[in-house]
């Protein structure tokens, strides 16, 4: 039989959901036992019965599984999850009972008599946290269902098999309610058109064009080196085979780029240079354009639940891995004028505070409450669901401390870029240079928590306080990210010959944006306990439910169209 036939009660309701997306992750051992067994128990006769397993817990919360929780709850009359953590790849990283990456529970369900497929089944949850050998005692010491602290689940049959939230998070609309359109992020599935100077992607460009084996240097994928693709801005405007190129044809425009929250990094701006370059972001950038970006369908760990960049971001933008469509664009177009923001959602708070509030207020607000650790650490436990909330104020003199907190976050954030920020000038100062030339370049960095001193290859640089150092987004540790990418060697980066061409030495601008980043830090920093105070009032006053605002449309949803130049649609 068909894997689709085996799983098709599970995948029917995922897309009637509009999981369809996260259909993939049902095609995996552990689900297709779980089928089995549910179809041999109770779908073979209409009589009592259990089920225990002990598998991965993708399920538990998953928006792919939705269908599988619906099955399970129509078919048990009572279900008992006992979590086990043990995630040591996500943002969340907890100890395993096994020599795995993947988190685990025990999951046991019963039916009593005949079914009652419209009578969900009562879920109860509970959690053993600690390190492995704590968890297998807490384990020993379970002689029954008594020995643990139930929770009730969420209603709903499709619902995560989770606690209910306390207070009223879940009743608050969620980000992508807010902000309807959210986009994957440039996915170039090779590393070298991305460097730290312009001159490094210069000699990378004209080693391609000089190699010997074009294929090789370029690193094919989805890309080949003998094919034509649209330009980026003009699809329609079709660019020369990277093939058929004079060996002295010019490096395309190279751009800057939004590597790593914080990581200000260039790019190559080629279409035949990257498989999933997603025009759309390209087409909405601008001038006056900022992408938040999050984990909007995965688990967010430690620090801010969102950061933003100026520029086009990587898909892995945020924490450097685990990512989806988590980039969040301010704007649809690039004249700033169609804000990504659902229909009638600013005439609502309009009309609430009684003064006009505009898309970029709007946007400050929400990087007010989602931008600094507070938000992570205040709802640690609901954002094990994914897809974070929004608490937006009714309270007009609270929406308006967020927007001012907001605007200055996103400016220092942006490097000042947006919003009429800047950089302030902090503490860390250069102690020893870091030399200019090719054998002083930088193949190691270390930190001494007690000097505060940061060394990057024979230079130095203090104080800097271990909360700037170990600054982390989700697991991404900011500053040894930033310096792991601009080390001689970097680890675990090549994916072409290409990327074996490094930086010739360390310049003054590489220096230069070695302190903002430190500064930026700091000052963030400095003002996380202002956003944690304005984060407990905002949620302590009475808030908008998702209720009262509007929905965004189906339309809303998609990426904005595209409208190209008809005319030029000549080789290039």
């Amino acid at each position: 039989m068909a894997e689709d036939a085996i799983l098709q009660s599970f995948i029917r309701p995922a897309r009637e959901a509009g999981a369809g997306v996260h259909i993939k992750n049902l095609y995996n051992d552990y689900v297709y036992f779980w089928r089995w067994a549910l179809w041999k128990v109770f779908e073979q006769a209409s009589e009592p019965g259990i089920i225990s397993f002990i598998s991965a817990s993708s399920y538990l919360r998953g928006p792919g599984f939705v269908g599988m929780r619906e099955v399970m709850r129509r078919t048990f009359d009572e279900l008992w999850i006992l979590d086990l953590e043990g995630d040591n790849l996500g943002a969340r990283r907890t100890e395993n009972v096994f020599a795995i990456q993947t988190p685990v529970a025990i999951a046991t369900g019963v039916r009593y008599g005949e079914p009652k497929p419209d009578e969900p089944a009562r879920v109860h949850y509970a959690k053993i946290e600690g390190t492995r050998a704590e968890k297998l005692a807490k384990l020993y010491n379970v002689k029954s269902f008594g020995s643990l602290g139930w929770k009730p689940c969420m209603g709903g049959c499709q619902k995560p098999f989770l606690p209910e939230g306390e207070g009223d998070y879940f009743a608050w609309p969620l980000l992508t309610d807010v902000f309807p359109w959210q986009h994957s992020g440039v996915e170039m599935k090779r590393t070298w058109p991305i460097g730290e100077t312009k001159d490094l992607l210069e000699r990378r460009w004209e080693a391609l064009l000089s190699a010997d084996n074009r294929a090789k240097a370029f690193r094919e994928a989805d890309r080949k080196i003998d094919k034509q693709y649209g330009d980026l801005d003009n699809p329609l405007r079709r660019l020369k085979p990277l093939a058929s190129l004079a060996n002295d044809t010019p490096v395309p425009e190279v751009v800057p780029y939004a590597a790593r929250s914080f990581d200000r990094q260039k790019l190559i701006k080629d279409s035949r240079l990257g498989d999933r370059l997603r025009p759309e972001l390209w087409r909405a950038n601008s001038s006056k354009q900022v992408f938040m970006t999050s984990m909007l369908t995965g688990i967010l760990g430690t620090g801010p639940a969102a950061t933003v960049a100026s520029t086009v971001p990587d898909r892995h933008h945020f924490r450097g891995s685990y990512s989806g469509k988590d980039i969040v664009p301010l704007w649809r177009n690039s004249a700033a004028t169609q804000p990504n923001i659902a229909t009638g959602l600013l005439d609502t708070l309009s009309e609430e505070y009684g003064e006009t509030v505009s898309a970029e207020e709007l946007f400050s607000y929400a990087y007010a409450v989602l931008g600094s650790p507070a938000y992570t650490e205040s709802f640690a436990e609901e954002l094990s669901i994914p897809g974070p909330r929004l608490p937006t104020t009714k309270d007009p003199d609270l929406f308006h401390r967020g927007i001012e907190l907001g605007r200055w976050l996103v400016g220092l954030h942006t490097y000042g870029e947006r919003f009429g920020g800047s950089v302030p000038r902090g503490t860390a100062r250069i102690q020893k240079a870091i030399p200019d030339t090719p054998q002083g370049y930088p193949e190691e960095f270390s930190y001494d928590p007690t000097e505060k001193t940061l060394t990057v290859g024979k230079g130095e640089i203090r104080p800097v306080a271990p909360e700037v150092y170990n600054y982390n987004v989700s697991g991404l540790e900011v500053v040894k990210s930033w310096l792991g990418y601009r080390r001689k060697n970097p680890r675990g980066r090549s994916s072409s010959p290409l990327d074996d061409i490094r930086p010739e030495h360390w310049t003054g601008d590489m220096t230069r944006e070695l302190l903002e980043l430190l500064w930026v830090l700091e000052a963030t920093i400095e003002r996380e306990s202002e956003f944690a105070q304005l984060l407990a009032e905002i949620v302590a006053s009475e808030v908008f439910t998702a209720d009262e605002l509007p929905e965004p449309t189906e339309e809303e949803r998609k990426p904005p169209k595209i409208e190209v130049d008809t005319g030029q649609d000549r080789l290039h």
